[in-house]
């Protein structure tokens, strides 16, 4: 028999759906829309129908496979209670316990188990990616946010709550930008693929680049890909934007390590294609902000998990972590 699990990733518009083999291969896989309609039940419902519709349609294909369990990345997922917690960006309001309810219809597998999508992100890394045999380290996912996931002697920290792990969060500039959650001056407001764009707008309007391949896009147009474009063809001001968010990258790095000691942070997410535009200035920042005890010790990292499959599969990961226990 063939040993499958089952990865879900919740989104603010989309849930993503996989069945992923123990080499980390998607089998098959397919989406429902996450409602808005904010009722869970039947969100449950659908999704449990589509589960199956997979099963059934990976079956057809190869009908020797044990399906282990389900594995389950979503906003605000706490692992430890198994509910999806005040999540600002799904309808589903206050907690709602997924696995609880996934259980119902799944009664006879090995393990339904919730996480955020970065701790699942770590996960994945760990089971089928480039940390493979490492017992620390700590993985960063950019994009619309900034989210993390951190292992320590080959477990995900979780806290004593379950919401460990924010570093996105962490206060990067003293009563700096706003944040997506309502802070100030998070690293999140810097870092994200949002705050580069916002950082390209400022350094326009402080050098008056209106010669800027980047200064006839509106901010609702622009994006870290365009940035990036700009950058390959020389751009100061896009140029500019990977220095400055690689400092800020960095500097929250060297805290990372401060606590962590890893022995790498691995980097996820769109902004991360750009290769050594935003890596080399993060590494060189790191090392400028850590203690000389820590120098040179701690690698900076590319995921190397598959980016259009990384959610589902880091989600799947978790039922072969939950199973090793």
């Amino acid at each position: 028999m063939k040993k499958v699990s089952i990865g879900i990733d919740i989104g603010g518009t989309n849930t993503a759906i996989g069945i992923v083999d123990q080499d980390g291969n998607v089998m098959v896989k397919d989406s429902i829309a996450t409602p808005d309609h904010g009722d869970f039940k039947r969100y449950i419902s659908d999704l449990s129908i589509a589960i199956n519709s997979l099963v059934e349609k990976l079956k057809i294909i190869n009908s020797e496979i044990e399906i282990l369990g389900i594995g389950i990345g979503a906003p605000s997922g706490n692992y430890y209670s198994g509910a999806i917690e005040h999540a600002a960006n799904l309808s589903f309001k206050g907690i709602v316990n997924i696995v609880k309810f996934l259980r119902t219809h799944f009664p006879d597998l090995g393990a339904i188990v919730l996480t955020n999508d970065a701790n699942a992100a770590a996960v994945g890394e760990m089971i089928y990616g480039g940390a493979k045999g490492m017992k620390n380290f700590v993985m960063y996912t950019l994009g619309t946010g900034v989210g993390s996931g951190m292992v320590v002697n080959g477990d995900v920290v979780y806290g004593h709550d379950g919401f460990a792990g924010e570093c996105g969060h962490t206060t990067l500039v003293p009563d700096g930008r706003p944040c997506g959650c309502g802070g100030l001056g998070h690293l999140e407001a810097y870092c994200s693929a949002s705050g580069m764009k916002r950082t390209a707008f400022e350094l326009l309007l402080k050098y008056n680049a209106n010669d800027s391949l980047l200064a006839d896009k509106s901010y609702k147009e622009l994006d870290s890909k365009m940035i990036y474009d700009a950058a390959m063809k020389g751009d100061k001001i896009a140029l500019e934007v990977f220095e400055k968010t690689g400092d800020w990258l960095g500097l929250g790095f060297s805290d990372t390590v401060h606590y962590l000691s890893p022995e790498a942070i691995f980097l996820f997410g769109g902004p991360t294609a750009a290769g050594d535009l935003i890596f080399k200035p993060t590494k060189a920042s790191m090392e400028k902000y850590l203690l000389p005890m820590y120098k040179d010790k701690v690698k900076i990292l590319p995921s190397e998990l598959k980016p259009g499959d990384a959610a589902i599969v880091g989600a799947s990961a978790m039922v072969w972590k939950e199973l090793e226990k």
